[in-house]
This record gives C-alpha cells, structure tokens and sequence, in this order.
C-alpha cells in the first residue's frame, strides 16, 4: 500500500485547479541551470553551457564522454536533468578534450558557449533552476490567479515529488528494506544509496504533511529549528514570538528533519512531534546508525518562496515560469495548480541527493 506522505496534502486544496497536460512536447517544459558561480575564465576544466533535448539525463555522461573520447567519470555536472524537456546547464570535462567540442553537436545535444575553471564541476554546485512550463488544454475558468497568489504571497511546501520514490514507491521500499538490513543481495551501491535517501524524503514528507494538516505550515513552534531565508545557519527557536515575527518578514523559515545519526536537534514541541514521525513508521535514530555517511541527516527548508512566479494564457495553455532552489521540485507546485495526478519520471531535482545525507 502506498505511504500517504508521497502524495502529501496541497496548501490550496480549497480552489479548484486548471488540470491539462505537460510534457506533450519536449519543449513544453524548459529547464535552465542556476548555477553557483561561472568559469574563471583559466584553470584545467573545460566548462561546456550545454542545451539537449530528449536525452536521459542516466546516460548523458556516458554520451558527452564517448563523443570527446575522455573516461565518463571526468565529466562533472551540477544536477542532472529531464530527458523529456528542453534543457541547459553547465558541463566540465578535461581541457584537453576542447579540440573535440565540434563533435558533440547533435543527436540532441548542442554546446551554446565555454570558458575555463579551475575545479570539475560536482553535483550540488548550482543554485537551482528556472522553468518555464505549458500546461496544454488548462481550464481557463479554474481560479488560477488565486492558487498562484496565495503561492506568491505566502510560500510553496516544499515536498519531494512523487517520481522520488519510484514507480509505486518500488524506491522507498527498498529504502526501508536497506534500513532493516535486508537488502537484495549484490545491490548496486548507487541504488542503495538513493534507496535510503528515499526513506529520507518520504519520512520529511510525512512530517510537513502533518504540519499542514495541523495548521502550522506558517507557524514557529517552540523548538522548531529555523535557517536563514534564503540560506543560512541553522538555529532552535526559543523566543517564539519573535521568531514568528521573523518568519513572517520571510528573514526566517522552519527547517524539518531530514532523519540521520547527525541531524540537527529540535528541541520542546518541536522534537516531539519528529519524534512520532520516526516512531509511527516503526523507526527510531538507531535505525539510521551502521551506514557511515550514507545517512549523516540534515534539515530541508519546510517552505521555498517563489519571487518571480509568473504566468500567462497563450493559444495552447498556460504558461508557467518560475526559479526553484536546489533540491526543490517543479511538479510539487503543478500539483497546486492542476490538481491532476502528475507523478512525472524525471522531475529536475538537481543537487537534492547530494545535500541530503
């Protein structure tokens, strides 16, 4: 039976959406790279701006290597990227393959401008994504202004999408197979890993839907950890009053568990209620013990404000455009705005994993 936080409660339930289609075309769905800094301009990495359609974003460093006749594991990328979708981001490979730039035009691929760095690029090394999305055949009497209002003015949870836990949630349960210590003899370690992380995600979805059930998607509790919007350190709210205040001038928002030996500890009625999530999902911090840095544990950011939020009907739909942080998903806030099933193979996570160990 599927876990009910993969498909969590939506913060504007009460308004009607405008349903339709994505993803009809590759280039109904753009998505273009954030990235944390721009090649130097020296150094012994190759930086390639790179825009590809149709390419699966699993083999896309296999390609780049094979047509600059370089090892795949000296490509780097910041995040990896939809296959159905039109999408841009930076690539490194070796210097030394730039005679051989000219061969990757094609089958998909096309290199748009490069410049030099001194360090390979490593995943989590962007700042997030901007996508522009057409939503075909949207109801044009649904309240959309209102959904995207409310998104606008008061912040979008920021949930795992489905497609993190695989089809059926095939991942997450394999996740908790590995916490059990009963994973499938001779897993790869890849999967393994992105198995627990799974469990990870699934158990943070739990959480916030519980606090968005409860009413407390916009309020501090005594305890609560809180981060810097929109990054920043970490800290346990003890003057609730005037971390509320905080909150609210969107200088602050609450951070949920990402669950590991090393997670950062909420404190009063805070940590009590991370507490129920573990045990009603028959876990404890133990259970996370014994896999070294596979699950240290982190905190994720409960709401991502979307400041350049826009939309506009056209001839075909409507048309969606907006950055999402790294790690943040692009379906959680198609769910708010066409209240269909969505759960998409290939959302642009980009860095998620590699954050949230």
């Amino acid at each position: 039976m599927q876990h009910p936080a993969m498909s969590p409660p939506l913060f504007t339930a009460d308004l009607p959406g405008v349903g339709g289609r994505i993803r009809a075309r590759d280039e109904d769905f753009e998505v273009e790279e954030v990235p944390s800094y721009e090649p130097s301009g020296s150094g012994d990495h190759l930086y390639l701006w790179i825009e590809k359609k149709g390419v699966a974003p699993e083999f896309f460093a296999q390609t780049i290597a094979r047509k600059l006749g370089t090892h795949p594991g000296n490509v780097g990328t910041a995040g990896l990227k939809d296959r159905h979708a039109v999408t841009r981001q930076w690539v490194s490979v070796p210097r030394e393959c730039e005679p051989h730039i000219g061969k990757l035009d094609g089958d998909g691929v096309r290199v748009l401008k490069t410049g030099l760095h001194a360090n390979k690029l490593k995943p989590g090394h962007l700042r997030g994504n901007k996508f522009t999305i057409l939503i075909r055949d949207a109801d044009r009497s649904a309240p959309a202004d209102a959904v995207l209002d409310r998104i606008r003015t008061q912040g979008l949870p920021n949930y795992y999408g489905p497609q993190r836990f695989g089809r059926d949630g095939g991942t997450v349960d394999l996740g908790f197979q590995c916490l059990a210590g009963k994973a499938p003899r001779r897993i790869r370690p890849f999967l393994f890993r992105f198995a627990l992380s799974a469990v990870q995600s699934l158990l943070f979805n739990d959480y916030l839907a519980r606090r968005m059930k409860d009413g407390l998607f916009r309020t501090v509790l005594d305890g609560d950890v809180m981060t810097k919007w929109p990054f920043g350190g970490m800290f346990v709210a003890q003057d609730v009053p005037a971390e509320q205040a905080r909150f609210d001038a969107r200088e602050t928002v609450t951070a949920g568990p990402m669950f590991g030996k090393k997670t950062f500890p909420a404190a009063g009625a805070a940590a009590e209620r991370e507490a129920v999530v573990l045990s009603d999902n028959k876990l404890s911090v133990a259970s996370f013990a014994g896999f070294g840095k596979l699950v240290m544990g982190t905190r994720r950011q409960n709401i991502v404000y979307l400041d350049d939020l826009t939309s506009a009907w056209e001839p075909d739909g409507l048309r969606l455009s907006f950055t999402l942080p790294a790690g943040s998903y692009a379906t959680v806030l198609l769910a708010e705005v066409m209240k269909t099933n969505i759960a998409e193979d290939g959302d642009a996570s980009d860095g998620a994993d590699a954050d949230e160990q």
